[in-house]
């Protein structure tokens, strides 16, 4: 068997790892002073965002665009510290590709293209930073295609689980349940319908209201207008309710014979949500028996019940036979 660590030995190899952290940070913020005090000029490799603007007209984009690239800066150190930390917040502070002139496909080569449009690399004047190069990509291709817009249904995409002694009821209302999608006409014209992005709503007792955001189609290719939709569903404590005077229908009867039930009403009892099943009528159950299945010796049958989709179980009919009269129809 092996040796146990002494408590010891464990609390001096924590004290030493937290040493060591310790001096690592240190180390890392003695290393940031220098650079951000520092006068002397260096280069650092930034990301910056990219952007294509004016698309033609009647075209969308049939591909992604990069939403950044490696791009080499050169200043001094403090400069450098400086646009790492607020180029994120600064708008005018981007690479921006112009496809006015393009028509479907064009590939730019990054850094031809802005030794030739410098004015398109656009950096704040007060960052104290200049453009080197691009190190990643290289190059950008740009395809475009005819603008396409169409309406498609809105589909959940939700996983909701009661807690225990209550149930779903009814079908989930989705508003708007229909959306307007628009971008290229090859991606757009096949889609058939939209789905809400993914969401679980577990132990649910009461009436669920979301708003639902819209799954991303082809990443931002394709956009939808609105961009969510707000979903409702009935939750509803499980109870159970006797249901009386429920009428017996007659299937395949024959126009030569008169067919009669005895008795003409059965009644059970179902099991549901609570406010769902005291809403319920007796037409709302079917009870039928089918003529097709009458022999002259045989005098009571079995009825089939058919209760709406958000009855979870029906129980104790009474009766649970009928008598069917037959007699021909005169006339």
């Amino acid at each position: 068997m092996g040796k146990v660590s002494s408590p010891k030995k464990i609390k001096s190899f924590l004290r030493l790892q937290h040493i060591g952290i310790r001096l690592g940070a240190i180390g890392l913020a003695v290393l940031l002073w220098f650079f951000v005090v520092s006068e002397n000029e260096y280069t650092m490799v930034v990301d910056v965002p990219i952007e294509a603007r004016n698309l033609p007209a009647g075209h969308a984009h049939k591909e992604e665009v990069p939403s950044s690239a490696k791009v080499r800066l050169r200043g001094r150190g403090r400069s450098l510290f400086k646009t790492i930390f607020l180029k994120k917040f600064i708008p005018d502070f981007k690479l921006v590709l112009d496809l006015e002139r393009i028509s479907e496909e064009y590939d730019f080569i990054l850094n031809d293209y802005f030794e030739r449009y410098p004015q398109k690399v656009v950096i704040p004047s007060n960052f104290e930073v200049n453009y080197v190069e691009v190190i990643y990509p290289s190059s950008i291709h740009i395809s475009l295609d005819e603008y396409m817009e169409k309406v498609v249904p809105v589909h959940p995409n939700i996983l909701i689980q009661p807690a225990p002694g209550y149930t779903i009821v009814g079908t989930p209302l989705i508003s708007p349940n229909k959306v307007k999608i628009a971008g290229s006409w090859n991606l757009v014209e096949n889609v058939t319908k939209v789905y809400s992005k993914p969401d679980t709503v577990l132990d649910a007792t009461n009436r669920i209201l979301l708003t639902l955001g819209l799954e991303a189609g082809r990443g931002q290719l394709i956009e939808y207008t609105p961009k969510d939709v707000t979903f409702q569903q009935s939750i509803q404590s499980i109870s159970e309710r006797i249901i009386s005077e429920i009428p017996v229908k007659i299937l395949n009867g024959r126009e030569d014979l008169q067919v009669f039930v005895s008795p003409q009403t059965v009644s059970l009892t179902v099991v549901g949500g609570m406010n769902y099943i005291a809403n319920l009528k007796p037409d709302d159950i079917s009870i039928t028996i089918d003529f097709n299945l009458w022999n002259v010796q045989q005098q009571f049958y079995d009825v089939k019940v058919h209760t709406p989709i958000d009855v979870i179980d029906w129980m104790d009919l009474s009766p649970q036979s009928i008598e069917l009269v037959v007699t021909k129809r005169v006339g």
